[in-house]
């Protein structure tokens, strides 16, 4: 699902085989593209003969850059794996003209749709809403006023499956409009360039592929000593189908998973502690807004928390007895105390899941499970040398475990094996926590800046700005909030922007995009933002930032060359 433009060729060559089957069609403006569902929405679903015409075009591409058409191969591009990095890159595979297929072995959508980014977005949903109805003093504020909110448990699940299961119909319905071939079963590639997959009790099938991406993401990770029942000691899949709301429940980890259900559960009336391993909570935020995080979303709430300590047992409730937590010293593995809660989310990040993929059969040995691929995602075998027509995306190979992080690389892939020569800028990909308010974060933090600087000899410089400067954040009594970026004032480079506040996850990308672009802050500063907005916040922080070098790269009014 990129937004980059397609060749005019191709272009030209869907375009026609639409219109070829209905007359009447919408006709999308000259060079824009669409993903399935936003064709599907304005009526553009693909024909036969647009399918057609995009593979032909593929082929003429390929064979123009020296590469060869699909014959002797049954498919051009063979990916293991339908999450969302699997469905990015299908779609991108498919507008390039590439006979697609796609191997699932559970349920379209991968993790992101089906046990996490999709469903815990509803439970936040809910989460905000009744944070939002039990704030009295910021109800009086707005001249409202309500009754004491509450909330029915199970509908609250059945709105957060009933999303899954929609988003999960959609991605399954876009792939099929373009004319990817949905193979269920199990992946596992037998040789170079075959792929087997069946489902248990059926004859396997074996096809071959030009290309094969692997992208079967990964697993909740559950430390040794960790007794999972799924009733009152679970991990995130657990959680999400919320199926009881404990008055007193352990949180095992603080980072973006841990901070989201700690916003779900105390907003529906939970105490939460938290157990983190290393000194200080949410370790992998930049350290400014870790510290506001905690002031905003940790001290005013139902939160206690024990830091520098394992969980090195935790045994579920049973026969009466609570559910059990043995904490121990995470330097000198002494025994510190016995936790007795209600119930135990083990938040303890995720794992790859590459178990069975074969990958014995073509010499390459993971990495404490990931497969190792280099900046263009080629798989590498275990003598150092790249697999041909091998890619691995996504969780699986570790690079970056976000779902739009697996997207992106995807895409950049089909971009490669269509004769396109692609490398993803990973510090571009941003990242955000939804609870409320928002974290969202680009780039290098303030301690990863000043370190690359101490290395590279250049200077750093910070900046911030307040969401209680901003109209519209105060319009909402939402004025808690900073954003800060860490840039360079010698050439302007922008090296990490970090947002805590109101729509954090939605303003950070005019930062991410800025980084990906290698727009620099002496160009970004003339854009305009609509008044008012919260986009302002990124207005006056671009704004405030200094840089020492001489003019500006170019006029915010020039046209940007294609």
């Amino acid at each position: 699902m990129s937004l980059s433009a397609p060749s005019a060729a191709a272009a030209a060559a869907v375009a026609s085989g639409a219109a070829s089957s209905r007359p009447n069609a919408i006709r999308p403006a000259a060079g824009l593209r669409f993903c399935g569902l936003r064709r599907e929405a304005l009526g553009l679903r693909s024909s036969p003969q647009a399918v057609a015409a995009r593979r032909s075009v593929a082929a003429a591409a390929t064979a123009g850059n020296g590469a060869a058409g699909s014959g002797g191969f049954d498919y051009d591009l063979v990916i293991i794996g339908a999450g969302v990095g699997g469905h990015g890159a299908a779609l991108h595979a498919v507008e390039k003209g590439l006979k697609t297929a796609i191997i699932e072995g559970d349920v379209v959508g991968g993790t992101c749709v089906n046990r996490g980014c999709v469903p815990s977005k509803a439970l936040l949903a809910v989460s905000g809403r009744m944070r939002e109805l039990q704030d009295e003093h910021h109800m009086k504020s707005l001249g409202l006023q309500v009754s004491l909110p509450g909330y029915d448990r199970q509908a609250v699940a059945d709105h957060a499956n009933n999303l899954a299961s929609k988003i999960r119909s959609n991605l399954t319905n876009s792939m099929k409009a373009l004319g990817v071939d949905i193979l269920t079963g199990i992946g596992t590639i037998v040789g170079k360039q075959k792929v087997r997959y069946g489902k248990v009790g059926f004859p396997d099938n074996e096809i071959t592929a030009r290309n094969i991406i692997i992208a079967t993401g990964s697993i909740p990770f559950v430390p040794k000593g960790i007794e999972i029942d799924g009733k009152t000691v679970f991990t995130s899949d657990h959680a999400l189908k919320l199926e009881s709301v404990p008055d007193w429940i352990a949180i095992v980890g603080s980072g973006y998973i841990g901070l989201e259900f700690s916003d779900v559960y105390t907003a529906l009336g939970s105490e939460v502690t938290f157990v983190e391993a290393l000194d200080q909570l949410m370790p992998g935020f930049d350290p400014e807004i870790g510290k506001l995080a905690q002031r905003i979303l940790i001290n005013p709430r139902k939160i206690d928390y024990h830091t520098g300590v394992f969980a090195s047992k935790i045994t579920p409730a049973k026969d009466g007895k609570p559910v059990l937590i043995e904490l121990i010293d995470a330097k000198t593995k002494e025994h510190k105390e016995t936790l007795e809660v209600d119930a135990a989310l083990i938040a303890t990040g995720r794992a790859p899941f590459t178990k069975g993929l074969g990958l014995e059969n073509i010499n390459v040995v993971t990495q404490r499970g990931f497969v190792p691929v280099d900046d263009r995602m080629q798989v590498m075998d275990a003598d150092g040398n790249v697999v041909p027509n091998l890619y691995c995306i996504g969780d699986a190979n570790g690079k970056l475990m976000l779902a739009h992080a697996a997207s992106a690389q995807g895409i950049s892939v089909v971009e490669q094996i269509s004769g396109r020569d692609n490398i993803l800028n990973h510090l571009s990909i941003p990242a955000a926590c939804f609870t409320h308010p928002e974290i969202s974060m680009v780039g290098l933090t303030e301690p990863q800046a000043r370190e690359k600087a101490d290395k590279e000899g250049f200077e750093v410089s910070v900046v911030k700005t307040s969401f209680k400067a901003n109209t519209k954040a105060l319009a909402e009594n939402e004025g808690d909030g900073l954003a800060k970026m860490i840039y360079r004032p010698d050439t302007g480079e922008i090296l990490g922007v970090h947002i805590l506040g109101l729509h954090a996850a939605d303003l950070i990308h005019e930062a991410s995009n800025a980084i990906a672009l290698g727009t620099r802050v002496q160009d970004i500063k003339f854009a305009v933002h609509a008044h008012p907005t919260l986009s302002e916040v990124l207005d006056e922080l671009f704004k405030a930032a200094k840089v020492k070098a001489a003019g500006v790269s170019h006029s915010v009014n020039e046209p940007v060359a294609a």
